[in-house]
């Protein structure tokens, strides 16, 4: 054979193995696609279905039923269709009865709604090759204990919640974390809730002298209490959870309630990829753009993967992802590096950012 011939031979053989090597990564999506959560199952496939038409990646998409039935089942799909990496999942029960299946497949999961935090703090015991794109159950309560304790530090400030499990636990991880920073409040107390006023409550807290309170409690009942705040003229701003992004009754929100929660992520979104969003009649909420960066991770990851020729999981951890909901990291753990939390303000129309957090 001549030498040019031999040349062309050899890079029409690279070109092939070239193309061969190139696969099209696969990605499975768990959500729940029937029964009573439907509808945020629907907001992880069209966010990921969208994201997977911009990154050239293919989707295999199973029902999980947010169910532990549900859950290994699709864990078994996935295992035999050989996805690379598994995105979704909103349900303890689907994640971890599918994990033991994935983990046998090598198979790392994105999850982008599973706050249980056993989930991840179990992982040197399980194994589990999961990464949480979203809070953990804990988040809550230590951003509020953290952020209050250092924004009211030279506050008159109470801490009262509802009685139930939800409102007590943050109400106590506030009063700790203020004990340990050497801020004793001036009042703490349990109120009773879902009552149509609280003037009584009001009452006592003026005549503490608190002019900032916590309430762990629900968004109609924190409503209330502003309300009748102002008409007893006790200069008092409340402030409570994520609870308050559901859009209270018929009390409106007193101005200046503060509300210690994530963005909401259409908010803070890439303007590419809500301009994609637009383009297709997609409306960017719930769990629609986490879906979406969950796929941008897993192609970013996968180019690692196979640059490094290490496993997909490792390409996960420790790196920082560009993503359309912002910058993203993953621990050691699989959690989340930075917290999502922030303080929003309620300015009589809407919580905004509170300035300088």
């Amino acid at each position: 054979m001549r030498p040019g011939a031999t040349i062309s031979a050899a890079l029409a053989w690279l070109f092939l193995a070239g193309t061969a090597g190139a696969q099209t990564l696969s990605i499975g999506v768990a959500a729940p696609l029937s029964g009573p959560s439907a509808i945020l199952g629907k907001q992880i496939q069209a966010g990921a279905g969208l994201a997977a038409q911009a990154n050239g990646v293919e989707l295999t998409t199973e029902d999980d039923g947010c169910t532990a039935d549900g859950g290994a089942a699709a864990a078994r799909v996935f295992a035999a269709a050989k996805v690379s990496v598994v995105v979704g999942f909103l349900c303890t029960e689907s994640i971890e009865a599918a994990m033991p299946i994935l983990k046998d497949a090598n198979i790392p999961v994105i999850t982008v709604g599973v706050r249980t935090e056993s989930l991840t703090d179990r992982r040197a015991k399980t194994g589990w090759p999961v990464y949480r794109l979203g809070p953990r159950g804990d988040d809550e309560r230590n951003a509020v204990a953290s952020i209050l304790t250092r924004l009211w530090q030279n506050e008159l400030f109470a801490i009262i919640d509802d009685g139930t499990i939800y409102g007590r636990e943050m109400a106590e991880t506030f009063r700790a974390a203020a004990e340990q920073a050497a801020l004793k409040p001036v009042f703490v107390d349990t109120f009773r809730p879902q009552l149509d006023n609280q003037i009584g409550l009001v009452g006592r807290l003026k005549k503490a002298g608190a002019t900032h309170v916590f309430a762990g409690g629900d968004g109609d009942d924190i409503a209330i209490m502003g309300r009748d705040a102002a008409q007893l003229q006790a200069g008092i701003v409340f402030a409570g959870g994520e609870n308050l992004r559901t859009p209270p009754g018929d009390v409106p929100y007193a101005t200046g309630t503060l509300m210690i929660a994530p963005p909401e992520w259409a908010d803070v979104a890439d303007a590419k990829a809500l301009e994609s969003f637009s383009a297709q009649k997609i409306v960017p909420d719930g769990y629609t753009l986490p879906a979406y960066a969950a796929v941008e991770i897993a192609k970013a990851a996968s180019v690692l993967s196979g640059s490094s020729g290490r496993p997909l999981a490792d390409a996960l951890t420790g790196r920082d992802f560009t993503t359309a909901i912002g910058p993203v990291r993953f621990d050691a753990k699989g959690d989340l590096s930075q917290s999502l939390y922030h303080v929003f303000r309620f300015d009589g129309t809407r919580f905004v950012p509170l300035e300088g957090n």
